[in-house]
């Protein structure tokens, strides 16, 4: 999506529904009113010499112009105001109710219109309520950092979320022994994490596709792992969560190859049962179990602050500021960290088990998959109430959903039919911003009109287990061992072309029309003036034989 103005662009309507004509008054136009034409032209509008008034015929539905009215329209809007004499918070106001694409097209307006769409505060919630905080791709210092502004990334973001539909190569990546249950993908470090059945922990480079480090034997499978940039952990079938803190000065910030180390490594047991499922934010940590609890950690203390306790086992987790929501057995469930009470649950949300669980960046919308092969989506609503209600249902999988990851627009799932579904959700969401804000619902919730998938990736053997998410990325992992990555930068950088190359043919297009306008004013000048030669010519003939007339009839006389 993109919001740059060529120069020389003109703004107009399109099948206009009224035909409207600037008629001029002069001295002999009569003071009736004057009827458009009824064949669509169009017209050069001088407002500086003349300003329109039109009146709405009730019975013929069609504009008529008062001469009369004319006259004294001119005295008074000279001194007319735009919308940019408003008060400043009024314009943010105005501006703060658009989307970005309608934001877009405000700042093709005019100069002023421009600085004030590109530059309001709307920008920086447009982008952290689809991506959260930006990550630098290419950070060649804070200045380079400070210039891009926040409509800057935010198309820039836009346009990479395209790539998922276009051009591909897959990196494969050996190394596991045994199948791969778990991946981690830390996009602003550029690592990928990923462990299974031979129970190590591996971490590679998401970009160059190469073995950084792997851990030593943890001692039994490791069904989870999740990563930022301060701390790594692992969960096992033994019940315990493996962590390691990153270290100053290390590039890849752990070090998983040195012997354990008391500061950098620790070992925390509280579960009675495997863990499946890991998650961290900013303080916490959030370990889901079989032996049907979640337990919420404190980071720096490692001490368990909540037990959340389920009727099934917990198969995944999901958690966004004070709140944390669980997939266990066939049910959904919404908590409150703080006092460890449910907010919602919604039962038998699937046949079978729900296995898979992922959510928004705003926490507003939330995505199931399940062992009958579909993935839902529900939408929270927090009014006089909390509200959990299913907003679409696709089925895109032969086989049970084992693996969900978001990262907008794009919900990418993992099957054990050996497939990924891409599903882009824009469609479903209404073209106002309420739904990750604190309003009624506005989520289109018919589910006869949900598409299916936008795109499907073939290729492997049955039972994925896995998948993430990167920025121009998609991971994959399963039962052969085997890490795929799917690298859509190509098909990033081939759209970049085909942008440059249609800028191009625009600037291209505009200069021959430009052209050809001027082409066309002078050939109808130089037509009058031929016109008026010949006419003149004419008119002279015809008085000279008229004058030749009256000489003879005064000899015959």
């Amino acid at each position: 999506m993109e919001f740059e103005c060529q120069r020389g662009t003109k703004i107009g309507l399109e099948d206009c529904s009224i035909d409207c004509v600037d008629y001029p008054c002069r001295e002999k136009v009569d003071t009736s009113f004057i009827e458009p034409s009824k064949n669509p032209k169009s017209f050069i509008f001088d407002s500086e010499k003349q300003k329109s008034l039109w009146r709405l015929d009730g019975k013929g539905g069609s504009l008529s112009l008062k001469c009369e009215e004319l006259l004294a329209v001119n005295e008074v809007l000279p001194d007319c105001r735009s919308i940019t004499d408003l008060p400043p918070a009024l314009i943010s106001e105005i501006l703060n109710c658009l989307e970005p694409k309608e934001l877009g097209v405000v700042s093709c307006v005019n100069a002023s219109l421009y600085c004030l769409a590109s530059e309001h505060h709307v920008w920086k919630e447009f982008y952290c309520e689809r991506w959260g905080q930006p990550i630098l791709l290419a950070p060649v210092g804070a200045e380079h950092a400070d210039e891009k502004s926040w409509k800057e990334l935010f198309v820039e973001r836009e346009f990479r979320s395209k790539t998922f539909m276009g051009r591909y190569s897959i990196d494969t990546l050996y190394g596991h022994t045994e199948a791969v249950r778990t991946v981690s993908v830390l996009c602003s470090k550029k690592l990928l994490f990923t462990s299974g059945y031979d129970q190590i922990v591996r971490m590679w480079d998401l970009e160059e596709g190469l073995s950084i480090a792997s851990s030593r034997p943890l001692g039994c499978t490791i069904r989870a792992v999740a990563a930022d940039s301060r701390l790594l952990i692992a969960g096992g079938t033994d019940g315990f969560i493996h962590g390691w803190r990153a270290e100053d000065g290390n590039p890849h910030l752990f070090d998983l190859r040195s012997p354990q180390k008391q500061n950098m490594e620790f070992r925390v047991w509280e579960h009675e049962g495997p863990i499946a499922c890991l998650a961290l934010d900013l303080n916490k940590m959030y370990s889901g179990s079989w032996d049907m609890s979640i337990r919420v950690w404190d980071r720096s203390s490692l001490k368990c602050l909540k037990v959340l306790m389920h009727n099934d086992w917990v198969w995944s987790l999901a958690p966004h500021d004070t709140t944390v929501a669980s997939a266990a057995g066939s049910d959904l469930y919404v908590w409150d960290t703080n006092i460890g009470s449910k907010l919602a649950i919604v039962t038998d949300v699937h046949a079978g088990n729900a296995f898979s669980l992922t959510r928004s960046h705003t926490g507003k919308l939330l995505f199931t998959g399940g062992e009958d092969g579909a993935i839902c989506m529900f939408e929270i609503s927090r009014n006089d109430k909390f509200h959990l209600r299913r907003v679409a249902t696709w089925i895109p999988h032969s086989g049970a959903v084992y693996s969900l990851a978001f990262e907008f627009p794009w919900l990418v799932s993992a099957s054990s039919d050996g497939k990924l579904s891409l599903i882009d959700v824009r469609k479903l969401l209404r073209k106002n911003r309420s739904y990750v804000m604190e309003k009624p619902s506005k989520v289109d919730n018919r589910s006869k009109n949900v598409e299916p998938p936008q795109r499907m990736l073939h290729g492997f053997g049955s039972n994925l287990f896995a998948v993430g998410v990167g920025l121009d990325r998609i991971v994959c992992a399963g039962e052969e061992g085997i890490v795929r990555i799917w690298n859509f930068s190509e098909a990033l950088e081939v759209e970049q072309r085909v942008r440059a190359l249609r800028g191009l043919r625009l600037e291209n297009r505009m200069r021959r029309r430009k052209l050809q306008s001027e082409m066309t004013g002078k050939g109808s000048r130089a037509d009058q003036c031929s016109v008026a030669a010949k006419k003149n010519q004419l008119n002279g003939d015809r008085n000279s034989w008229r004058n030749k007339r009256r000489v003879t009839g005064k000899l015959k006389a």
